[in-house]
């Protein structure tokens, strides 16, 4: 009995709290990082639009999309961060020192009908520090063939 109560001290000497009450909360998923040499991207297309999203209506008739569209190739452990720049290469609003990004993906609902879903936003001149800047696509719950919606703001 003695080497479990011996177990049961940390190495300061002093015995482990309780365990907790209840169920452990769920671990957040981490996404382990792509080897982006090895494993091939993905096509992820990015529609933007200035200051606001696009509706579900506007995603709801196949191949009449927005028109404001980017084809981005890359990979479900890009952040953010990552993409605000690529943004700002291709939509001149986003540039602005005072520009403020949110991204929301679109996909299909379980009956066919598209679901806009705000998932983040960053700042145009951000340090990496702030708001959603470090949130990858999987973290984010992001599917392959979903659309990225961003509203430049």
């Amino acid at each position: 009995m003695a080497g479990a109560a011996e177990a049961q001290k940390r190495q300061s000497g002093r015995p482990l709290p309780p365990p907790a009450r209840g169920h452990p909360p769920p671990p957040r998923p981490r996404f382990e990082p792509v080897d982006r040499e090895k494993t091939c991207p993905l096509l992820l297309r990015v529609f933007t639009k200035i200051g606001g999203h696009h509706s579900k209506e506007d995603f709801a008739v196949r191949g009449k999309e927005p028109k404001d569209e980017v084809q981005i190739y890359t990979w479900k452990d890009a952040t953010l961060r990552e993409l605000t720049d690529l943004v700002k290469e291709v939509a001149p609003a986003a540039r602005r020192r005072d520009a403020r990004l949110s991204f929301a993906f679109v996909y299909p609902d379980k009956n066919g009908r598209f679901v806009v879903r705000e998932v983040g936003q960053t700042f145009s001149y951000g340090n990496g520090r702030r708001l959603d800047d470090s949130k990858t696509l999987g973290e984010l719950s992001f599917e392959i063939g979903d659309y990225l919606d961003v509203a430049i703001m």
